[in-house]
């Protein structure tokens, strides 16, 4: 079988939707497209405002950045506070780590160069391994009595917070954007509906929130428990670790994640294993 095959393969991007069901396409697989989230700015975004005046006065010893979406949304926040250049230049006296490409990215473009840097695959644990070896001899960056910041990317992530916490640091979460349902959550739910009732033969998930809402607007349609027979029959590809851990927290363990974490390596991978995995899970299935 020469990639997807004709298979109906179900993405829930939103902001890359279009992209996305050409590439589902290009693989032969049939698109099924339904965003499960659209991003919101906070309306007042009085946190973030908040601590670019800390930035400012030099209040902040170290600062995470976990996304590029989020790193910009916080710059044009700062917009609102002081001239950008002001900015950048209180960012160059701060400590700066970005968990991925994406938002060393963005620092590259300010002209910062960051303080470390994360390996792949750029998750809250390789972040929390560099700062443990950081606290090590020759660089000796203790976290114990540092002011810590950290730009979050919709939903908070409590384990990071706390194993900053417990590492002695003084955390301020700072939220700079949300994720909501979409405006239209028709196709969302007739895509659902799909899963639950067999419809579906690969699920792409790229974002840990697409699995949150996801479960979230299945409850609410009381299928949770038809979700259980989709999944069992379905090939379930996660972009990476964090979003396999929202898998995982809601009983369902992805059947593979791609060899780098980016929209291409996925649905190309998906692509070439689906038929061996379908086979052999459909086959459990029956067998069972």
């Amino acid at each position: 079988m020469d990639g997807f095959a004709g298979l109906r393969v179900l993405a829930l991007e939103s902001r890359r939707a279009e992209e996305l069901a050409k590439l589902i396409t290009a693989y032969g697989g049939q698109p099924v497209m339904a965003p499960a989230m659209r991003e919101v700015p906070l309306g007042s975004n009085h946190e973030a405002r908040a601590f670019v005046g800390q930035l400012l006065r030099g209040s902040c010893d170290l600062l995470i950045l976990l996304t590029g979406v989020g790193t910009r949304a916080l710059a044009s926040v700062a917009d609102t506070v002081c001239p950008r250049e002001q900015f950048i230049a209180a960012l160059k006296r701060t400590r700066v780590i970005p968990r991925g490409p994406k938002p060393m990215a963005v620092l590259r473009e300010f002209g910062i160069t960051p303080t470390l840097t994360v390996p792949e695959p750029n998750t809250w644990r390789e972040l929390l391994q560099v700062l443990d070896e950081a606290a090590k001899p020759p660089q000796k960056l203790e976290l114990r009595g540092m002011r810590v910041a950290v730009q979050e990317y919709g939903v908070s992530n409590p384990e990071l917070l706390a194993a900053l916490v417990e590492r002695g640091a003084q955390v301020s979460p700072v939220p700079v954007y949300q994720w909501a349902l979409p405006d239209d959550v028709g196709p969302l739910c007739a895509a659902i509906k799909q899963f639950a009732n067999g419809g579906i033969d690969v699920v792409l998930f790229t974002t840990s929130v697409q699995v949150t809402h996801f479960f979230q607007l299945a409850a609410e349609m009381k299928l949770n428990e038809c979700l259980q027979s989709g999944f069992a029959h379905t090939m379930v590809a996660s972009i990476g670790p964090t979003t396999s851990e929202e898998l995982s927290r809601h009983g369902v363990r992805p059947d593979f994640e791609p060899s780098h974490p980016k929209m291409g390596f996925l649905v190309k991978e998906a692509a070439e294993r689906s038929a061996a995995i379908l086979r052999q899970k459909r086959g459990e299935t029956a067998s069972a």
